[in-house]
This record gives C-alpha cells, structure tokens and sequence, in this order.
C-alpha cells in the first residue's frame, strides 16, 4: 500500500512555539515514517513554512530540511494542501483563518482562535458551513497543573 502524503500549511511558521513545538511535532511523525493507519497506509505530513519574513523562513528551512516556505499566503491558499495550521499571532489569525476556510482548507489553530467571542464563533460558523474539520490546540489544559487547579476548583 502506498503511503498517503498530507500537505500542511504552517502560517507563522517562524514564530516561537512553531519553532519549538509544533514544527518538531511534525519532523518526529516524518522521521517515524508518518501516522499509521488501520488499513496498512501510513500518513506523511509535508509541511509548508508560511510568514512574513523571507530570510527567516530560508533559515528555518535550512535548519528543518523542510523545502517548501513561501511569504505569499494567497498563493500556498490556492495550491494543494488540506491542512491550515495558524501559529501566527492572534491579532491576525481571524483573517487568516477566515481566508484559508473560503479556499476550503480544514483548519487547526493555536489558541486563542480570535480576538474576541463573536469572532470565534463566526470562524467556527464558516468552517462549519463550508463542511471543512476545524480545531484548536489543547495541549496545555491537560497539564497535571492545570488539571489541579481544576480539581481545587
């Protein structure tokens, strides 16, 4: 069986928690040979680096192997990968996220998603609408200090 390849867009890929925890999340499932499936295929996600700054984006594909980065958003929204994953900063992750959802693209973000409630739910209620598999990252709530400050509560 041939293994499946997964294009994933990190928008603001050079931005400190991409860097450090998302961006080697991603290497590790590559240099594993990708997230097997029930039926034998392995899912190999490839990684494009999305920002604002050309030259750090150069020096981070160098440094992560990853070949493909580009500054021009509207370009990577219009090719073929199925994941958009927003690392960026909040301030521009409604729009961002609003753009990626009209070209179809599932969604993941870091958190906060928005700025503001109202945003939060139009983006929900547009990915919804547009039938596409939307999610934020939640890794910090089920830290065990969290999860005492829950139990404290």
């Amino acid at each position: 069986m041939s293994n499946v390849s997964l294009g994933v867009i990190v928008n603001g890929a050079t931005s400190r928690l991409a860097r450090h925890q998302h961006l080697p999340a991603l290497l590790a499932i590559r240099r594993e040979g990708g997230l097997l499936l029930s039926n034998g295929r392995r899912v190999i996600p490839e990684p494009i680096l999305v920002g604002r700054n050309a030259v750090a984006l150069r020096e981070l594909a160098d440094v992560t192997g990853i070949r493909r980065w580009s500054t021009n958003l509207d370009t990577v929204l219009a090719g073929n990968d199925d994941i958009f994953f927003d690392v960026a900063a909040t301030g521009q992750r409604f729009q961002s996220v609003a753009r990626a959802i009209a070209a179809g693209k599932h969604v993941y973000c870091e958190k906060p998603i928005a700025t503001s409630l109202i945003e939060a739910m139009q983006l929900v209620s547009l990915a919804t609408a547009a039938g596409i598999r939307h999610g934020t990252v939640q890794d910090k709530i089920f830290l065990p200090g969290f999860r005492k400050l829950l139990m404290l509560r």
